[in-house]
């Protein structure tokens, strides 16, 4: 039975997010969420791949034969992600230096390979480009949360060089939160402070997951005592 587009939201967004529950695309997840601005670039190049190659990996389903279906796959990521990197470097070429080997490395990512082999190879083009796109944004929110986490603790500032993706409009985005004489706590934009506060994030969701789930189970009715019977026994047993 195929998916609503509501179990398909939720599951991209909470219940399966791809970096909080399926513990996928660690690689540019850590590497790239120094901060906000290098997050968000490579959020949104990673969740227009997502949408294009699920949309087009369900469009071949149907005649793709079982031995070359995941080098089909592969190709079809690899093209998008050239599309990708060629527009990074056309528009936002200081962002595509500063991210590096990280946009090509968006062909190997396992989120997207694997929603094309566990997702659209399964269901139809609508229903494969909603789920890239919740998947996406799942994926993206976490790195852009992780991004702008890690930029306030170890600067004190959010949405520094937002210019880099934006253009001259985002110069003047930057917030100073934490004032002018806070130093800085060099861990955080390192990369031990990457899986510090993922994990802090992974384990705040569980968290929430799990006083969810005793909310549930303190609103469902008490279970109706079950009568007891009383049984005669009559003769004697030698």
């Amino acid at each position: 039975m195929s998916q609503s587009y509501r179990e398909i939201a939720i599951n991209g967004l909470w219940k399966n997010n791809p970096g909080l529950v399926q513990l996928l695309g660690l690689c540019p997840l850590l590497g790239t969420s120094n901060s906000t601005v290098n997050a968000l670039g490579l959020a949104l190049a990673t969740m227009l791949v997502l949408v294009c190659s699920n949309a087009a990996v369900s469009l071949i389903r149907g005649v793709t034969q079982t031995a070359v279906r995941l080098p089909a796959f592969v190709m079809i990521i690899a093209a998008l992600t050239t599309c990708i990197e060629l527009l990074m470097q056309a528009f936002t070429y200081e962002l595509y230096q500063i991210l590096g080997i990280f946009i090509p490395l968006i062909t190997t990512n396992c989120v997207i390979l694997g929603r094309a082999d566990g997702f659209a190879a399964k269901n139809g083009i609508a229903r494969s480009a909603f789920d890239g796109l919740m998947m996406g944004i799942g994926f993206g929110l976490v790195l852009v949360v992780l991004g702008a986490a890690r930029e306030l603790l170890g600067t004190g500032v959010l949405f520094a060089n937002m210019q880099l993706l934006f253009g001259p409009l985002a110069e003047n985005w930057q917030l100073s939160l934490l004032g002018s004489d806070y130093k800085g706590f060099l861990l955080a934009i390192l990369p031990p402070g990457a899986f510090l506060v993922l994990g802090l994030m992974i384990a705040g969701k569980n968290i929430v997951d799990q006083r969810a789930e005793a909310r549930a189970k303190a609103r469902q009715p008490a279970p109706e005592p079950v009568p007891s019977r009383r049984v005669r026994v009559t003769g004697v047993v030698e």
